[in-house]
């Protein structure tokens, strides 16, 4: 006995002499100024911009890579309208533009040959909005080098509870897997899946919530609304057709969608946004995956029998003959109901969710361009292209970033709904702008009452620019005082799908730390920063924090001038302002699919008889369609006029129908139609001139 506890006793030293240690180390700790958690576009902005206001930065990054999606495939920037981004992002499209104004830059492609992606900001300096995923990654490599960054890759935050050092609402330090230390005074979780912020404590949603939550109309679940990327026929469900006994095809829900405006856990879809190429030296044929199941493709096989020939993908070309990659139709690369269980996984969960989305996509990807039950010409448009070999050389050219579209939601002092996105609200201490459409990609696949598949949660609502709070990008005070949000932020389920782009991820980084930063040099929380002081801080430093508007006003035109919003649509329109030159706050556009079941007709009763000049207004680009079938209907007979949307002034937007002889107070109709187009289609306004 006498043995056993002098044992026990010199054992009780030995762990008291280690756990001495321990703290000496956690004490010896360093501690910075601004600890950032997620390498993700938002995240590397927001320690870039620590740095520029001298403070101490590390950026930690899971994974072994930095720049999330943008570096990960997403190389078509999305935003609505680029008048509405500032700041360090705008930087970060200069650098992108100062790279491939090197001739070592075009390696497969002529740099005369490529002309998308390219325009100059309100500095005058040129930048461009496509790039090549290895390239966006370079660029923030050097950025972030050159700022002075720590940078620590390959460490990934303890998600249990024990990874969050709190006193009082104050996070003191946060711990790796690995077993590192980070101490910070500020924090930011800049991760998509907001890992840092759920450890911290702090108040989040997942899923869509309730029309009713924020008396919103678009939220929750959307049966008698999901309108795009849907079935374009009616295809079985069933195993055995017309025989529900036989149990469902693969990728299709057992459960009934439930009703609309309800809320539920669902989430927008998943997948990787490829990098794929047409230079037979550049280009690898699409890999058939291990487990791959032909009978999980069975209902696009039926889709195609059904009668739909769309081609499924939406490739964006990228400079050196390369494309980013998305989603379209029916069923596409977006892995419905595939990243069930993602966002509050465990690493070993999300690891086997993001293994199953690869193998599904690739599987697609193999199929569309393989199996002999997809149509000939959809096989060879799918051989035409495969995989880039110079990208993601490390990943078996395969993108190292599942697109997370969606992931926790922080709830904080002030939810950005879709009352701000539609200006029926107003923040008055905003941090940046958002400008893309109100975005919901599908969340389910469901069988209807009548025995067909369908698809459910796309929603599609323009937008014109509006603030985004800076109560949206921090807690509230009681549950965390020195944490900032700007990828997670709070944001009902329908608002974040248009706030939820690389760019504003960006703007809204440097924002937060820029917040951190005023925090730390008064010795406040971030709750208690003064918002007229963030506020000349993030002006002086070129942020974007207030929208008037980049459209023509149609008081300044001559004549009488209607405009899309007066306009009367069938079918699905989207709203947008990417290409300026356009009337008000937008035009719309057909989204290329759809042929000839969408019109849209302005009607006017002039006020004066008289000879007028009618004028289509419609910006001009490449992609737009070469044979748009225009009608003016009058009185007295209907003339057709057939416009080519790829040309037209520039410097005016608009197009002349003609001369028409014009009697005073009748009706008058100028119809846009898609029938049989061959591009994007465009609808601005429409404008009546008096000919003296």
């Amino acid at each position: 006995m006498h043995t056993l506890l002098k044992a026990t006793a010199r054992l009780l030293s030995v762990v008291a002499v280690a756990a001495s240690t321990i703290a000496a180390a956690a004490d010896a700790t360093p501690t910075y100024d601004l600890v950032v958690y997620g390498g993700t576009s938002g995240g590397i902005v927001a320690a870039i911009q620590a740095r520029a206001m001298g403070k101490t930065a590390v950026l930690i990054e899971p994974s072994g890579h930095v720049g999330g999606l943008t570096a990960g495939g997403l190389g078509a920037t999305d935003i609505g309208n680029k008048s509405a981004i500032g700041g360090l992002s705008r930087e970060f499209y200069r650098r992108i533009a100062e790279h491939y104004a090197s001739d070592d830059a075009w390696v497969h492609q002529q740099r005369e040959g490529y002309q998308s992606g390219r325009g100059s900001g309100d500095s005058g300096a040129e930048e461009m909005w496509t790039f090549e995923p290895h390239v966006a990654e370079q660029v923030y490599l050097n950025w972030i080098h050159e700022a002075g960054v720590e940078l620590v890759m390959r460490e990934r935050l303890v998600r249990d509870g024990r990874g969050v050092e709190m006193e009082g609402p104050w996070i003191k330090a946060i711990s790796t897997t690995a077993g590192r230390r980070f101490a910070g005074r500020m924090f930011i979780d800049a991760t998509y899946e907001g890992d840092l912020l759920a450890a911290a404590g702090v108040s989040f949603h997942v899923g869509r919530e309730a029309e009713s939550v924020y008396g919103e109309s678009l939220n929750g679940i959307r049966v008698a609304h999901a309108l795009k990327h849907q079935f374009s026929h009616d295809v079985d469900p069933y195993v055995v057709p017309g025989d529900p006994a036989s149990g469902l095809l693969p990728l299709i829900s057992p459960e009934p969608p439930g009703t609309d405006g309800d809320g539920d856990s669902r989430v927008q879809a998943y997948n990787f946004r490829m990098c794929t190429t047409d230079v037979p030296d550049n280009r690898r044929a699409w890999p058939k995956p291990a487990g791959y199941d032909e009978a999980e493709f069975e209902l696009l096989f039926r889709n195609f029998e059904a009668g739909d020939r769309r081609i499924p993908w939406n490739p964006v070309w990228m400079p050196n003959r390369k494309t980013d990659t998305n989603n379209n139709f029916a069923i596409s690369t977006d892995y419905i109901g595939g990243n069930v269980g993602y966002v509050e996984g465990s690493d070993a969960d999300r690891e086997r969710i993001i293994a199953d989305h690869r193998r599904y996509q690739q599987g697609l990807m193999w199929t569309l361009a393989n199996h002999p039950r997809v149509p000939q010409e959809v096989q060879q448009h799918f051989q035409r292209l495969g995989l880039a070999k110079d990208e993601f050389v490390d990943n078996d050219n395969w993108p190292h970033q599942l697109y997370v579209r969606e992931g926790r939601r922080m709830v904080s002092d002030y939810v950005m709904t879709q009352a701000d996105c539609q200006w029926d609200r107003k923040a008055d201490d905003a941090v940046g702008l958002a400008a893309y459409n109100m975005d919901s990609h599908n969340c389910q696949r469901y069988v209807t009452a009548d025995g067909v598949v369908r698809n459910e949660g796309d929603v599609q609502v323009g937008v014109k620019p509006y603030p985004i709070s800076y109560r949206s990008i921090r807690p509230r005070q009681e549950e965390c005082s020195n944490l900032l949000v700007p990828v997670c932020l709070a944001a009902s389920h329908i608002a974040y799908g248009s706030i939820r782009m690389e760019p504003v991820f960006m703007v809204l980084g440097q924002s937060a730390a820029t917040a951190a930063a005023l925090a730390i040099d008064g010795g406040v929380s971030v709750q208690e920063v003064a918002y007229a002081a963030l506020r000349e801080r993030l002006l002086a430093d070129g942020q974007a924090l207030a929208w008037a508007g980049s459209g023509k006003d149609p008081a300044s035109l001559d004549g009488i001038v209607i405009d899309n919003t007066a306009a009367t649509t069938t079918g699905s329109w989207n709203s947008s302002s990417s290409i300026s030159g356009f009337v008000l706050y937008d035009y719309l556009h057909d989204d290329n699919e759809g042929k000839g079941t969408k019109t849209v007709a302005f009607s006017a009763r002039l006020p004066t008889a008289g000879t007028y000049e009618i004028r289509l207004w419609a910006t001009a680009s490449g992609n737009r369609a070469t044979n748009v079938p225009v009608t003016v209907q009058l009185p007295s007979g209907t003339q057709r006029i057939m416009v080519n949307q790829q040309k037209g002034p520039a410097e005016t937007g608009f197009v002349s129908l003609g001369m028409f002889a014009c009697p005073a107070a009748a009706p008058i109709t100028v119809s846009i139609s898609t029938v049989d187009t061959d591009g994007f289609v465009v609808a601005d306004a429409v404008q009546f001139i008096p000919v003296e």
